[in-house]
């Protein structure tokens, strides 16, 4: 799988990802901004004005308007906010496209912003909070990160604070959107059944308007301090614990990613994983178990182990994951040949898997092409996975799963933490 990357005249950068064989293909729009991008007094204008984007532009003026064009070519749209960047996409039949660079372009170039609309979403997104609130397996995740990245942007929720979001004005979305929303600070992906000159057309049609004029934000590169084990609890009644406990990890640029891929599949990925058979096969502590690791921009990340426990299991739990993870690293559980092929096989499926999805081929492509001066091809990356050594992966535990980086993020029925600080020292 290969990609063609071209730069409009306004700096906008356009990828294609042709895949022949297809007859769908996705449009995404990507901007360089996410929450950690945002100040204190706008936390959460990013995944806001993610919202108000579907509210309508000067061509197609309302919600509807815009789901009846989409529904009109049988296509699917959304779009998303991460730390990191936003984006917009439309999925469609490739004969459609023209009509999906049409519905992105008027949403996001003309954007009405009506202050009627921006009143009526907020009561939406603090519904959206409410939601989150009331799920811990997606809440603790929240909780962990604003652990993990205290003192930094990146500890701050996505989706903002209830009292921010209801203070902002439709200023607040104009100023924002000049100081993020454009070209060179924009990326436009498509891939499917498409062909590079198409692309290219419709993009200069569509898109070419798009100012120059913008500044990139500054924030704050992300350094650890941490000099010992922490912990955050958030006590809420429940009938399940959930936690998550992890280490400082690298952002995108780092060389070795991929040997903490690999680390944390070992550990706790899938259900042959050291975690998983130790945790819920031999000892019932918990239904859901698995470690990953999250990077943001080029210095920041982690690798976290997620479990959902027993209220009067979660001391049990959390010893076991760390007797595995400090195990690991030790050398007393050992890293074997076969182990090491399965955990590599198991990482390239789940990559090839995912990129049968024209929507997955977008962010896999474009995600380094924002952050990264080199972008990797799916074959570029399976070869740098098999030549990765056990000595390696050891090397890499060492230096990463050190007790004194240890976070503990909790949510369950409990009135005091105390007994996990004893736990984590």
């Amino acid at each position: 799988m290969d990609y063609k990357l071209t730069k409009l005249p306004n700096g906008l950068r356009l990828m294609t990802i042709p895949m022949p064989a297809l007859e769908s293909a996705t449009l995404t729009i990507w901007v360089a901004a996410g929450s950690r991008q945002e100040t204190p007094k706008n936390r959460g204008l990013a995944h806001f004005l993610e919202h108000m984007a579907f509210k309508g532009g000067k061509k197609y003026p309302t919600a509807r308007a815009i789901s009846e064009k989409v529904d009109g070519i049988g296509g699917e749209f959304n779009a998303g906010t991460s730390k990191d960047w936003t984006n917009f996409y439309i999925k469609a039949r490739a004969a459609n496209l023209e009509v999906a660079f049409d519905i992105l372009s008027d949403m996001l170039l003309q954007p009405l912003l009506k202050e009627e609309e921006i009143k009526r979403e907020k009561g939406v997104i603090l519904e959206e909070m409410a939601m989150y609130e009331d799920t811990p397996m997606i809440k603790i995740g929240d909780i962990f990160e604003r652990l993990i990245f205290t003192g930094n942007s990146l500890a701050e929720d996505v989706i903002g604070l209830e009292e921010t979001v209801k203070s902002l004005t439709r200023p607040d979305f104009v100023n924002y959107r000049q100081a993020h929303y454009f070209a060179p600070n924009m990326l436009v992906s498509v891939a499917g059944g498409v062909k590079e000159q198409e692309v290219l057309k419709l993009a200069k049609k569509y898109l070419g308007g798009l100012g120059r004029d913008g500044e990139k934000a500054k924030i704050a590169t992300f350094a650890s301090g941490q000099k010992s084990p922490v912990v955050s609890l958030k006590s809420k009644k429940v009938e399940q614990a959930h936690l998550i406990l992890g280490f400082q990890g690298h952002g995108r640029g780092y060389k070795g990613r991929f040997v903490e891929s690999l680390l944390s599949v070992i550990l706790g990925g899938g259900m042959s994983s050291r975690l998983f058979i130790e945790v819920r096969e031999r000892r019932g502590l918990a239904y859901a178990v698995k470690a990953s690791t999250e990077r943001y921009g080029t210095d920041a990340g982690y690798l976290g182990v997620y479990a959902g426990v027993d209220p009067k299991k979660a001391a049990e739990a959390i010893k076991v994951i760390l007797e595995q993870i400090y195990g690991l690293k030790s050398g007393k559980y050992l890293i074997e040949e076969a182990e090491l092929t399965k955990a590599k096989e198991y990482l390239k499926g789940h990559l090839a898997l995912a990129l049968e999805d024209t929507r997955a081929v977008n962010e896999f492509f474009a995600d380094q092409a924002l952050f990264l001066k080199e972008i990797l091809t799916p074959e570029d990356i399976f070869k740098i996975i098999d030549e990765i050594t056990i000595e390696e992966i050891m090397a890499e535990a060492k230096k990463l799963l050190v007790p004194k980086g240890l976070n503990l993020a909790v949510i369950g029925p409990y009135t005091s933490q105390e007994s996990f600080d004893k736990l984590v020292k």
